[in-house]
């Protein structure tokens, strides 16, 4: 790490050098002209470190941001991993958004991959990522990457890669993908041709919305009414066409995001989780008065994830955002319902009542760790899910989270429950007096500092806690060590016995750093035993002091 300011100076003199951006290039050099220091040891303190997502960082000049050099080092090194894994004359597809630069990274990755002897194809426009998916697997590529950084600030973008399977990369690749771009020098050492790739025509994105007809059952209910927002991003036109093509209702689409922004000027964070994000949507949805809305559907700007609001009468907004959680059980009782088999999955952080579902219909069931990367290589995949608002249910398709299957597979869902005079929430009802309602909740800690992030999970393996909520911890895993079914990571996971008195069956607590995001994440689940409808309304009142309480308790527990 660069720390004498004249060794900053010249480091960054030697970045500028090389820049091919001009944006970045100014940026750089009036940060170089005015000695700022500070600013300098932040953009020059390391590398953007490329891992099982890719990369993914703030946009600016520098190392330790991301832009036109970096990416340009990135698709070298994936280059080079790829003519090392023997498919060097092989096809590379590239998808992008609408954030700032994404389409200047795809073309700089194209150019890459033709200098080094692949072959390149960039999707026609920006497109959701499962498009992008969907496109390696169809078109026999060895490799994709997107450029995409999902649901993250507007100043952010990322560049994720997949394999051939069309799935995200994991260990080792990442590792030998990582050591390959830092074996390039210069980018003087990186030939970038000025054509010799291929821009995909619509033929790509139409056989895309032909398979998305394949999750839905012939002659299935269609009549539901949908208010829908993409968020600023990349899904309306693909959502709208698939819905088109399915025989739904045409959407009401949320004017004031309905077009793709890489500012995303409506909304604090553009992630349909995020407190605010959906207020758009349900205005929209409470302004179509007489004429009724069913449901509200929201993809994050890059559609892999699906969101969906049920009416709920009562409250300020008339909605109710429905947890990944709960989504995602939904859509499992939908698949047993039209007898899937295969294979159901979903993550350690993800709710367990999937488990209840899937031993019931005498179907396989896995856990793995969170992200698709893993979820998308689980024998005999029918569904997957976690609880980010993530679900593959078309895994022949798309081996990752789609957001417009997933919001065809609701609505179809939506539509049958509507034609016997019933709705989501009633599902959610009947499924909590089968199972028992399993209540989830998240504490989420946004930090600056990273060391933070360090010192809480430090705390907590130094005095692991002994109980939440009055709930004995009954088990403590520590997940760096791996386990007999999962793979190292850096994480903790909770055990807490049931209380009888307290009407608690079980709990479980995850606790983990983001992956994406500068956040400390823990994923808290409470169990507990309904005995009859009438009893509903009292298990989510005990749920969710339960919930509230060991969040309370974990929070001081590591110090957050």
């Amino acid at each position: 790490m660069a720390t004498d300011p004249a060794e900053l100076i010249h480091r960054a003199q030697a970045w500028l050098a090389e820049d091919p951006d001009p944006e970045t290039r100014d940026e750089l050099s009036k940060l170089i002209e005015a000695e700022d220091t500070d600013e300098l040891a932040a953009r020059f303190a390391g590398t953007l470190q490329f891992g099982t997502a890719g990369l993914r960082g703030e946009l600016g000049a520098g190392p330790m941001r991301m832009n036109r050099s970096v990416v340009i080092r990135a698709a070298a090194g994936l280059a080079a991993y790829l003519k090392a894994q023997g498919d060097g004359s092989g096809l590379v597809v590239i998808g992008y958004d609408a954030r700032h630069k994404s389409a200047d990274f795809a073309r700089d990755t194209a150019a890459v991959m033709v200098g080094a002897g692949l072959r390149a194809a960039v999707l026609p426009r920006p497109l959701p990522t499962p498009v992008l998916a969907f496109a390696i697997r169809h078109l026999g590529a060895v490799a994709g990457v997107e450029v995409t950084a999902s649901h993250n600030p507007p100043r952010d973008n990322g560049y994720k890669v997949y394999l051939g399977d069309g799935s995200q990369i994991v260990p080792p690749a990442d590792g030998e993908i990582a050591a390959e771009i830092a074996a390039v020098r210069s980018l003087a050492d990186v030939p970038r041709p000025e054509a010799g790739w291929e821009t995909l025509d619509e033929t790509v994105l139409d056989a895309y919305l032909a398979r998305t007809d394949a999750v839905l059952t012939p002659g299935s209910p269609r009549d539901t009414k949908v208010v829908y927002t993409p968020m600023h991003g990349v899904g309306r036109d693909t959502l709208v066409a698939a819905f088109a093509r399915a025989g739904f209702p045409a959407p009401t689409v949320v004017a004031e995001q309905a077009e793709p922004d890489p500012d995303f000027p409506t909304v604090a964070f553009p992630n349909p989780e995020e407190p605010g994000a959906m207020d758009l949507a349900f205005a929209t949805a409470r302004a179509q008065g007489a004429a009724g809305v069913d449901i509200v559907i929201a993809n994050d700007p890059d559609a892999d994830r699906c969101a969906v609001a049920v009416p709920a009468p009562g409250t300020p907004d008339g909605w109710r955002m429905l947890r990944g959680d709960e989504v995602g059980a939904l859509l499992a009782a939908h698949l047993v319902s039209k007898r899937a088999s295969g294979t159901f999955a979903t993550t350690i952080v993800s709710s367990q009542l999937m488990s209840r579902i899937a031993a019931t219909a005498s179907l396989p069931y896995e856990e793995t760790l969170t992200g698709f990367k893993w979820l998308a290589r689980v024998d005999g995949l029918r569904y997957a899910f976690e609880e980010a608002l993530g679900y593959c249910v078309d895994p022949e398709g798309v081996r990752d989270k789609d957001g417009i299957t997933a919001a065809l597979l609701i609505t179809e869902l939506a539509a049958e429950l509507k034609q016997s005079g019933r709705t989501l929430t009633d599902l959610l009802d009947d499924l909590a007096l089968e199972f028992g309602l399993h209540a989830t909740d998240q504490l989420s800690v946004r930090v600056e500092d990273l060391s933070l992030i360090a010192d809480a999970m430090h705390r907590l393996r130094a005095q692991p806690p002994t109980a939440l909520a009055g709930l004995s911890v009954t088990r403590a895993d520590d997940l760096n060590r791996g386990t007999e079914t999962l793979p190292p990571t850096d994480g903790l996971r909770y055990y807490l016995s049931g209380s009888p008195e307290a009407g608690i069956e079980a709990a479980r607590v995850v606790v983990r750093p983001s992956g994406t995001e500068p956040k400390l994440k823990c994923y808290l689940e409470v169990v507990v035993p309904v005995a009859s409808a009438e009893a509903l309304p009292e298990a989510r009142t005990k749920a969710d002091a339960t919930l509230a309480s060991i969040k309370a308790d974990l929070s001081e527990a590591a110090g957050i």
